[in-house]
């Protein structure tokens, strides 16, 4: 499948949710984000979606405005406004038309594709489940839901299997999923099994009250026994896939650290999320001069444990449970790869 076919099934699914549902939506699986993108919605009997924004800002390119408006890349917009499926007071316009403050946008988003998302009997290690929720450690090399280039063997493929019933506040291609892993993140992940306990994870998220405890090997020694990154992140401009320290259409993220362990030219850390943006971890780390072991994306290139992703490891998770109101913390034991590294590190 095209991945301007995803794009837009993002759109249609990001907008339904944040105009219908009235469910803060999530931005990549970043903390919950109460803004609202949208001055009206309409559907018409096609199946397609309209959405109407009203612009706020002047001489602007209209596929920039879209793209920061909606969080979606520009090649996806610009393919809208090619077919013709975005026009500015009724009117078709180019891609560098630049709007005017209180230009009346229209975008058309046309159905998506619907895939056909199957249960499959995949081993997953559900370390908790009752009526509401399950607690699961996603191995490292498990994508958490179908995307472009992942349309199965994926942890929702296998939690269709098991689990049977999962909230639907996501849609189809993400029942249940409350939050993300990377996909060589491994760790404890939270899966909702009904809406109501889905929406009150949710807020529970947005509020920072979920305990997330990870635990990493850097690169290099932090000098410093414990601290606080306070940088916002956004979207790199060089490259829509990575995120990036910026002030530029980014959101707070804030993550504390502490050494748990030195050793020379590492350090193991312990780290909580205030926030949990996309890669947020990963990022910061790199931010701070100290990108987290195996990450080929923000750290080295060089592989020279061997490993087939970063050492990153959600290690504790505790919240409040929906229904019973009591407080809940799992933890998770380093996998065997990452403490083969912390052996050969400590001779």
């Amino acid at each position: 499948m095209k991945e301007f076919e995803n794009d837009l099934n993002d759109i249609e699914e990001n907008a339904f949710i944040k105009s219908y549902d009235n469910t803060e939506n999530t931005d990549d699986f970043d903390d919950f984000d109460d803004s609202e993108d949208f001055e009206d919605m309409e559907v018409s009997g096609d199946d397609n979606k309209e959405i109407i924004l009203i612009s706020d800002v002047e001489n602007k390119r209209i596929d920039v405005y879209i793209s920061e408006r909606l969080s979606e890349s520009r090649n996806s917009i610009q393919k809208l406004i090619g077919d013709g499926n975005i026009t500015v007071n009724e009117r078709g316009v180019k891609a560098n038309y630049k709007v005017k403050i209180n230009d009346k946008i229209k975008a058309v988003i046309p159905p998506p594709v619907i895939l056909d998302v199957e249960a499959e009997n995949i081993a997953l290690d559900i370390v908790y489940e009752d009526d509401d929720l399950a607690v699961v450690n996603k191995p490292q090399g498990m994508v958490v839901h179908p995307s472009a280039g992942h349309y199965s063997g994926t942890l929702v493929n296998g939690l269709m299997y098991h689990l049977k019933n999962l909230s639907t506040i996501n849609g189809v291609m993400r029942p249940g999923i409350v939050h993300r892993l990377d996909k060589n993140t491994s760790g404890l992940m939270l899966v909702a099994k009904n809406d109501r306990a889905h929406n009150f994870l949710a807020k529970c998220l947005k509020e920072h009250s979920i305990n997330r405890i990870y635990y990493a090997l850097v690169q290099g020694n932090i000098k410093e026994d414990e601290g606080e990154i306070n940088a916002p992140l956004g979207r790199s401009e060089k490259d829509r896939k990575k995120r990036t320290v910026t002030n530029k259409n980014s959101k707070e993220a804030i993550t504390n650290f502490w050494v748990v362990e030195r050793y020379g030219n590492y350090t193991l850390v312990k780290l909580k999320l205030k926030t949990g943006r996309t890669h947020q971890i990963r990022v910061h780390m790199k931010h701070i001069s100290h990108p987290v072991v195996g990450d080929d994306v923000y750290g080295s290139k060089s592989n020279k444990f061997g490993l087939e992703g970063q050492l990153l490891h959600s290690k504790i998770l505790g919240f409040v449970h929906p229904t019973t109101g009591k407080y809940m913390e799992f933890e998770s034991e380093l996998p065997d790869y990452f403490l083969k590294v912390l052996k050969k590190i400590k001779i």
